[in-house]
């Protein structure tokens, strides 16, 4: 196995514990650029909206996974992004510009939250998250103010430079780069002291309050963050569909979130991501073997609830530390031949939250 030997405490907070992972990643993002090449326009689709996701899914990790706040809401904030950047572009303002309003506007929308949520915690804090998700699209659903008075919010496709943003490459392309520049912030964001106090109050609130971490302000800016970037994903959820309705942003899509974030591993960056690309090609997968099924079975209805359900049992159950635990897993028995063993990876009492994959 590689072992890193410390002499300094900027080591302590590199962005990557080994410098030849940079290599990977270059590696892993050249693969990405070149790949719409290789596949047909349809599966480019497919997983620029995947990119979308994991977006969407790396802020609620900032929010659940990092700080310890649990949220079954977070559809309203993608909701509250799409309509922002629908209204945007049909205004004649720019790409780029559209997209800072969705997220400043979802990150005001967290300050609301988080202010009234500061005393709640656990079951409270997620029925309360809940509710604002109800509260929320109600009101885009029956306020024609929010909705321009139309049922059906058409989005534009808009266009930067002669490429359109909305759809085929351009889309694909731009959701990559936001995904790869939404990671970066949120790793460098954890090395910060802003992070370290997320993961303080996840760890002890008592503790990290006795250590001057300010419970009310670091409450409020998790919410902040995680609705800025989940405001972001939903601008580009909304190129993504074409015709925005409340409907869209439903409690659902906020269960599939929070499922992203349970399957890829708790505090994990990495298994935010992982998350977002296991769900996000699950739906595809359902829609494509559900032929091939008795028809006593692919006719039914919530076959993909009950698929999802029984998937995220099966994490709970044998799978704690998710996607991003069973990597960790694969790389050491690697790593470790033909000397692994097991008990490597055996069990032990967790005494602090913050003992988690990278």
């Amino acid at each position: 196995m590689r072992y890193v030997f410390k002499t300094s405490h900027d080591q302590d907070i590199d962005l990557l514990r080994h410098k030849s992972d940079w290599g990977w990643y270059a590696a892993l993002v050249a693969i990405l650029i070149a790949l719409p090449a290789a596949i047909s326009p349809y599966y480019v689709g497919e997983l620029a909206f995947v990119f979308v996701l994991a977006i969407a899914s790396v802020g609620l990790m900032l929010l659940t996974g990092f700080t310890g706040l649990v949220s079954l809401g977070h559809g309203a904030f993608l909701l509250i992004g799409a309509y922002i950047e629908a209204h945007a572009l049909g205004a004649g303002v720019p790409l780029p510009v559209s997209l800072a309003l969705a997220t400043l506007g979802a990150g005001a929308a967290g300050i609301l939250l988080g202010l009234p949520a500061l005393r709640l915690t656990g079951l409270y804090l997620a029925i309360a998250t809940l509710a604002f998700s109800g509260i929320v699209e109600h009101l885009f659903a029956h306020w024609k103010f929010l909705s321009a008075g139309e049922t059906f919010l058409t989005v534009p496709n808009p266009r930067l430079g002669g490429v359109r943003f909305g759809s085929g490459l351009g889309y694909y392309y731009l959701a990559l780069a936001l995904l790869a520049g939404t990671v970066l912030v949120c790793l460098n964001l954890l090395r910060a002291p802003t992070g370290r106090a997320f993961i303080a109050l996840r760890d002890s609130p008592i503790a990290a309050e006795t250590l001057g971490v300010a419970l009310a302000r670091t409450k409020t800016t998790a919410f902040a963050l995680s609705a800025a970037i989940g405001g972001l994903a939903g601008a580009l959820y909304a190129h993504k569909i074409s015709t925005l309705t409340s409907e869209s942003f439903n409690v659902l899509l906020s269960l599939e979130l929070l499922m992203m974030v349970v399957v890829g591993g708790l505090g994990s960056i990495k298994g935010a991501v992982l998350g977002a690309v296991f769900l996000g090609l699950l739906d595809p997968a359902i829609a494509r073997f559900k032929d091939y099924l008795p028809p006593s079975i692919g006719a039914q209805s919530g076959l993909q609830l009950a698929l999802y359900g029984l998937i995220l049992v099966f994490f709970v159950l044998f799978e704690p530390l998710g996607l991003a635990g069973r990597w960790a897993k694969i790389k050491a028995y690697f790593q470790a031949f033909p000397i692994y063993r097991r008990a490597m990876f055996k069990r032990t009492k967790a005494y602090m939250s913050s003992e988690r994959m990278r």
